[in-house]
């Protein structure tokens, strides 16, 4: 898995800490790690982006953003707002897989969800992962209403013949209610792939030290980790 493509059901849903703890496990393992992102928006040209985080949380790794767009929109549409030039599926292909000859493992980090649009052809992340020909690790939410975007998102791989390399929920609460506890079940099931982790709630908080730490077990082994989604779902079972 020399590319992994990272996409989450929505915004906000925990995608760049997921990213992080993915890079953070990576590298725990002695695999050395790229990082892509494909476009950022809504920051300043003087802030640090969602591969600069990933870098402050994860480590060493080679962090590369493509394309910044100053107001927090959809890529596409914040370029043309932005009299700037957008970012195009083949550009963000062409730099993972430069990277991809010289690391171990190429993060793609995608903005918001799978289709957002990137320019007005209509690109998507989606388009990304097809020309890497890489699979697709899904960032859900942990509570009500994530099962619906979740199995969309699914849907939408299987229809384009792209892998979902599996789900991580972004941001795992303190105390989890009936509905998220019941979703560690269901997500697998309405996403037809395997749950890969979880994230503690806040886990970017964390000093950097605590979260590389901390990383590889909130991972399955697939990720370089040591969750046990088994034993997850039963101590959260309803």
């Amino acid at each position: 898995m020399p590319v992994l493509v990272i996409t989450g059901t929505g915004t906000e849903v925990g995608k760049t800490v997921t990213t992080a703890a993915v890079a953070a496990a990576a590298l725990a393992a002695g695999r050395s790690v790229a990082v892509v992102k494909a476009a950022q928006t809504g920051v300043r040209p003087d802030e640090r982006g969602d591969a600069d985080e990933v870098a402050r949380l994860a480590g060493p790794v080679t962090a590369t953003e493509l394309a910044r767009f100053p107001e927090p929109l959809a890529p596409g549409t914040a370029a043309r707002r932005a009299g700037m030039a957008p970012v195009h599926p083949h550009e963000v292909a062409e730099r993972a897989a430069k990277l991809a000859t010289e690391h171990d493992l190429v993060l793609v980090e995608g903005a918001g969800g799978l289709l957002v649009r990137f320019d007005a052809a209509g690109g998507t992340l989606a388009d990304v992962a097809r020309l890497l020909d890489a699979p697709v690790l899904v960032v859900a939410q942990a509570g009500l209403g994530t099962l619906n975007v979740t199995e969309l998102t699914a849907r939408e791989l299987r229809r384009r013949e792209l892998e979902c390399a599996g789900l991580v929920i972004g941001s795992w609460p303190d105390a989890p209610d009936l509905a998220a506890r019941c979703n560690v079940a269901d997500l697998p099931e309405v996403a037809g792939a395997p749950l890969l982790g979880a994230l503690p709630a806040d886990a970017g908080t964390l000093p950097p030290a605590e979260f590389r730490t901390a990383a590889p077990g909130w991972l399955a082994p697939r990720l370089d980790g040591t969750w046990d989604a088994e034993a997850f779902r039963v101590r959260q079972a309803p």
